[in-house]
């Protein structure tokens, strides 16, 4: 089965086009992470689309089928994030650090309002409370893995492990808000604080550029 989107913003009224499962499933995740779990309703979608109700079931079951492939998603870009972080070259324990601090701050990796969302999910739902808790092991093993791949004793590693990621998950529950320099001038202090050593300045300019942040901005903080 193909579907070609048409051109000149002709909808499926007009060509029969269907949309994809992955125009379903972005429009599910926006209503997700900006109205709630309510919003993730066939008709409003379709409406929103500007394409019919049926077309839906090209690509998915029912609802449920669609809130099924929210969680997939959620746990292969979001727990990815992770794990690819983790797991990525680093000759230095800071800058395999740095390698994971640039998934808190680049939401092209990883999304926080979407975490948000997944997690006040969880509340209503003991299903996914537990694929929230799975995934929460999973993203602090490898970050104790991280740890000890540098030669950090294993409880060491797990209580800085823990470290790093309450820290992060308290910016994402409390819903934190900070203008970039001000975020960007306490990296080395929570690189200090996570791995009790001192990022170079080496590592701090190759983070920066990752991010396409102007280090000179920092002066002002």
């Amino acid at each position: 089965m193909t579907n070609t989107e048409p051109t000149g913003g002709q909808t499926d009224k007009t060509t029969g086009w269907r949309g994809s499962r992955e125009v379903w499933l972005a429009a599910a995740k926006q209503a997700f992470v900006e109205t709630g779990l309510d919003a993730v309703k066939i008709q409003p979608l379709a409406s929103q689309l500007a394409l019919s109700r049926t077309s839906f079931y090209w690509f998915f079951k029912d609802r449920q089928a669609l809130l099924e492939a929210l969680l997939e998603d959620w746990e292969a870009k979001n727990t990815g994030a992770f794990i690819a972080a983790c797991t990525a070259y680093a000759q230095t324990i800071t800058e395999a650090v740095l390698n994971l601090i640039v998934v808190f701050h680049d939401s092209d990796v990883f999304e926080p309002q979407l975490d948000f969302a997944v997690r006040g999910w969880a509340h209503q739902s003991d299903t996914v409370m537990a694929r929230v808790n799975s995934a929460d092991e999973v993203r602090l093993a490898a970050i104790g893995a991280m740890f000890g791949r540098f030669g950090y004793a294993p409880h060491d590693a797990d209580v800085r492990a823990r470290t790093v990621y309450l820290t992060q998950i308290g910016y994402i529950s409390m819903q934190v808000r900070e203008d970039p320099s001000t975020r960007m001038a306490r990296v080395p202090g929570y690189v200090q604080t996570f791995s009790g050593q001192t990022p170079s300045e080496h590592e701090l300019a190759r983070f920066h550029a990752r991010l396409n942040f102007d280090h000179t901005m920092l002066a002002a903080t």
